[in-house]
């Protein structure tokens, strides 16, 4: 039977309906971290692949999750948008000129391109989302706060998707130390939906950078059920947990943390965390049987091609603490040359990072020092740009750098006295201000 034209004008308005769900899921996975967004986008372009909204999400998905593997459906994406529209002015063609920036390799301008868009359309949740992911990568604190600030006069609570902004603007004021309102903003987005992931994961900033780690555990045991499973926060608020107990002196639990929820995860973030906890739990001298050597063979198997400073920051971490010098001066080789903050940062941080475990901590000391400073230019949250400080702080104790050991620890403890390393740390300055008198 040849159907009628009613019959296809029927069709083609329920295909359109299922495209345009599956859009809505896609954003809100994106916004939410709730679900897989590049899964849902693919489901929607598979509905309408002319569909230009969704090719203009699919970029920006790409761009927020750092994504380097799907180069290839981004350039998809921009070639489409471009072909539908021909006007470098209209909107979609502006989106794909910033991810085409992101594609090329320049990140700053990708952001400049979709900041841009934000500044002329405040509500384009899709521009503001992939603004605030690539702020924070390139270590733009402030606009990571101002930015999402000068977009929320357009927006309120009625609009959907206002509870991820709120989460968006209380991740900014936390990285830049507005702590108080941070947790205000959070718990504004959370009475919007008490299940967000990603206030949660503010507030789980909040109390670490405070010390406040009794309440830290209790918030993410509350608040499990919408974390743990299914999220982009899961294996990361694991990792947050850890620290908590690591805080509370219970490295026993911060390895059962990591053996049941950190280790077994395998994408780049996940291998971050995890060697971030490990490193963490070595400075302690913590026993941590063949996780080292699990975790630098799964370093191993990957390309760090194309993936920013952070990872391969993190992937020597995993060489140096098993002696694998080769691995380790492979990555540092394939490091950007020193021509912004951060490349100088990662080059240093790798090496002091491999002084230190061999023992040369004079070595790993002058390396770290010249860039502690940046150290909130590593890609990381303030909290995992912390690392910085505590390797440094570790190594001068080690090498009896008294003055340098007392100042660093005198830092730490002034942010967070009740932290049992911090603790830990002035007990032994004070031994070695002991030993030098």
């Amino acid at each position: 039977m040849i159907p009628t034209n009613e019959q296809s004008s029927k069709h083609a308005i329920a295909v359109a309906a299922t495209a345009r769900s599956h859009y809505e899921q896609a954003l809100d996975a994106l916004l939410t971290h709730r679900g897989d967004a590049a899964a849902m986008i693919e489901r929607a372009l598979a509905d309408d692949p002319a569909d230009v909204s969704a090719h203009c999400l699919r970029a920006a998905t790409i761009v927020c999750g750092d994504a380097y593997a799907a180069r290839g459906k981004l350039a998809a994406s921009v070639a489409a948008i471009e072909a539908a529209c021909p006007d470098p002015s209209d909107r979609a063609r502006r989106h794909a000129a910033a991810a085409q920036a992101w594609l090329a390799g320049d990140a700053p301008l990708a952001l400049e391109r979709y900041g841009t868009i934000v500044l002329d359309q405040p509500r384009d949740i899709v521009a503001l989302a992939a603004a605030h992911a690539l702020d924070f990568r390139l270590g733009r604190r402030a606009m990571l706060r101002h930015r999402v600030e000068q977009a929320l006069a357009a927006w309120d609570s009625t609009m959907p998707h206002y509870a991820s902004v709120l989460a968006m603007h209380a991740f900014g004021l936390e990285e830049t130390g507005q702590y108080g309102r941070a947790e205000a903003t959070a718990r504004a987005a959370l009475a919007h939906d008490p299940r967000l992931p990603g206030a949660i994961h503010v507030l789980a900033h909040v109390l670490e950078m405070q010390g406040r780690f009794g309440e830290g555990l209790a918030l993410l045991a509350a608040t499990e059920t919408a974390w743990i499973e299914g999220t982009g926060f899961s294996v990361h608020l694991a990792w947050h947990r850890a620290l908590f107990h690591l805080d509370a002196d219970d490295a026993d639990a911060a390895l059962a943390v990591y053996d049941a929820r950190i280790a077994p995860a395998d994408d780049l973030p996940a291998l971050a965390d995890a060697s971030a906890l490990l490193w963490r739990l070595t400075l302690r001298d913590v026993p941590t049987g063949d996780r080292w050597q699990r975790l630098a063979d799964r370093w191993a198997a990957r390309t760090l091609a194309g993936a920013r400073p952070f990872y391969p920051m993190h992937a020597v971490m995993a060489f140096a603490a098993t002696g694998r010098a080769g691995a380790a001066a492979r990555v540092r080789a394939a490091l950007p040359e020193a021509a912004a903050p951060e490349d100088t940062l990662a080059r240093a941080f790798c090496d002091g990072l491999l002084a230190f475990a061999r023992g040369d901590y004079a070595a790993s000391i002058e390396r770290l020092a010249q860039v502690r400073d940046i150290a909130d230019r590593c890609g990381g949250s303030a909290a995992q740009c912390d690392v910085v400080h505590l390797t440094l702080t570790e190594a001068a104790l080690r090498a009896h750098h008294t003055r340098l050991a007392r100042a660093l620890v005198a830092e730490r403890k002034a942010r967070k006295p009740d932290s049992w390393l911090n603790q830990w740390f002035a007990q032994r300055v004070s031994t070695l201000v002991a030993a030098a008198a």
